[in-house]
This record gives structure tokens, sequence and C-alpha cells, in this order.
């Protein structure tokens, strides 16, 4: 049964409202996450625990559990000169800068002349995410992986 601090194995397909594949991950690649860690979205975590391996689950995980509401306030028009002279600016781009003391990733929207619209928001923002999850395996997790709070398998998973 899956609890905090057990590393979970799972093969998942995500998709958004309109029935569109978002991410997935099978039992070839499948993804590994330490429970309790905050490694996955708050309403998968919450939803998946007490399950065993074979479980089966649709969840439905709204934003405020998934990545949050959309914020019009991370929406911002930057000044191309706050941007390295030699930096070659395209939609898509992604970069961290620092906001409330914490780093916080933008992807360049668009760019007009010599401003650059930026969006902070999570891609999956005010989103609903349909999640059907399969859970692959479960195991405790070793005391390195405890005291790092995510999974050592050899494969990073963001």
């Amino acid at each position: 049964m899956i609890k905090k601090n057990d590393v979970v194995t799972m093969g998942y397909t995500l998709k958004n409202s309109g029935g569109e594949v978002l991410d997935s991950a099978d039992a070839k690649a499948p993804l590994n996450y330490l429970h309790g860690a905050k490694n996955i979205v708050p309403g998968l975590e919450e939803a998946i625990e007490g399950l065993a391996i074979g479980g089966k689950v649709d969840v439905t995980v709204p934003p405020e559990k998934g990545y949050g509401e959309d914020d019009s306030g991370l929406r911002l028009k930057i000044p191309r000169a706050n941007f390295p002279a030699d930096a070659d600016i395209k939609p898509d781009m992604q970069f961290a800068s620092e906001m409330d003391g914490h780093k916080q990733i933008f992807t360049v929207i668009s760019v007009e002349n010599d401003e650059i619209n930026v969006d902070g928001n999570h891609p999956l923002a005010g989103q609903t995410l349909h999640f059907s999850v399969e859970i692959l395996g479960v195991r405790g997790a070793t005391e390195e992986e405890l005291s790092h709070g995510h999974v050592h398998d050899g494969t990073h998973h963001h």
C-alpha cells in the first residue's frame, strides 16, 4: 500500500479536458517518485495514497491541486534591453528569474520589437488534469533517497 516515503513506480496518461494527451509514461519508461515529497502534483499524490501494485485509478485534478490557477500577474512585458545583447530570444525559450526570493521559470510567448512578452505560469496552470494511472511498483525509500527528497534510479524526472 502506498504511503509516505515509499518509492512508487507508475505508468500514466495525462490528458487535458479536451482529451488531448499531454504526457504519458509506461512500463518501459515509467515514472518513479518519492511519495509524500511533493515530487508530483498534490491532487495525484492524494488520489493514489493507499493503492497497491496493480492498482489503477482515473484522477481528475483541479488547477488548485495541480499546477495552480493561471495568474495574469505572471504575464509580463520585459524590455529587450533587460536581456543580454547577444541572446537570441525566441518564443518557447525559458529562463529563470528571482521573484519574491524564489526562482520563477518564465517562458517567452512572443517578441515584439523592443518588448518581450513572457509568462511565468506553468504551461498547465489553470487546466484541469485528467490522469489515468497504473501502479507498477512500490518499495520503501533508501536513507539516501529520503535525505535528498527524490528517487535515485539513474533517471531524472522533473
